[in-house]
């Protein structure tokens, strides 16, 4: 298709363009009654990450997330009594992780929808001790306050940890955040690159006084953040 043909494509297009700028923002978000909140205060050293979100046949939604860390046990027992989910059902076991699908009960919000109402797109969610840390991007900054609105309106906390515009092209990826670059500078210093290691994962997360899981997950990030602003 000509350079001349593609233009005209481009102006008889209806479709709203939201494509370009916009703001990233990484934010925190927690609730007591935040989707598997209860789950994370019983099993702080296990790490979720949502994968997604559909609707069942009758209209329930189901989530499936991805849990890693070294005992799956004390999970389970907190999937089966945490109140804004039901039916917790295994669906792949791995060495370092299993897949889990589960039903939203009534009482469970999510932050899923606020996001889509005010034109907002998820581009990362994990969990932490204190809630969820999620990476959106917003197509300008009223959109970021709709949300942030909407959450309180909920009762749902929001801190936002990271603010940055959206460039043209943008490939969604936040810059490192002031956690992930004590992170990676206490692991360069203390020899975690070196060959051999000069410092586990486990002598890193009692130096910074977080769980093992906090460390792999900050640092699998930290690290895939720099090689997408390398390789990009």
């Amino acid at each position: 298709m000509s350079i001349e043909l593609a233009e005209t494509e481009r102006e008889r297009s209806t479709v709203l363009d939201r494509s370009d700028g916009g703001i990233i923002a990484q934010v925190r978000l927690d609730h007591d009654d935040l989707v598997l909140r209860p789950t994370l205060d019983r099993v702080p050293d296990i790490s979720l990450e949502p994968e997604y979100w559909t609707a069942g046949e009758t209209g329930q939604t189901l989530l499936f997330v991805t849990a890693r860390g070294a005992e799956f046990g004390g999970l389970e027992t907190a999937l089966e009594t945490d109140p804004t989910i039901r039916e917790p059902i295994l669906v792949d076991r791995y060495p370092d992780r299993r897949v889990y699908r589960v039903t939203l009960t009534e009482r469970a919000l999510t932050f899923t929808a606020s996001t889509a109402e005010v034109g907002g797109r998820l581009l990362e969610v994990s969990s932490s001790r204190d809630g969820w840390l999620v990476q959106l991007r917003f197509p300008s900054r009223d959109a970021l306050v709709a949300f942030n609105d909407a959450c309180r309106a909920d009762g749902v906390s929001v801190s936002v940890e990271h603010l940055r515009v959206s460039d043209d092209g943008d490939d969604g990826v936040v810059t490192l955040t002031e956690k992930q670059q004590e992170l990676l500078a206490v692991a360069y210093e203390e020899g975690y690159f070196d060959v051999p290691r000069g410092i586990s994962q486990d002598e890193l997360a009692d130096h910074l006084g977080v769980s093992k899981s906090a460390i792999s997950q900050r640092l699998r990030r930290a690290i895939a953040e720099l090689c997408a602003a390398s390789l990009g």
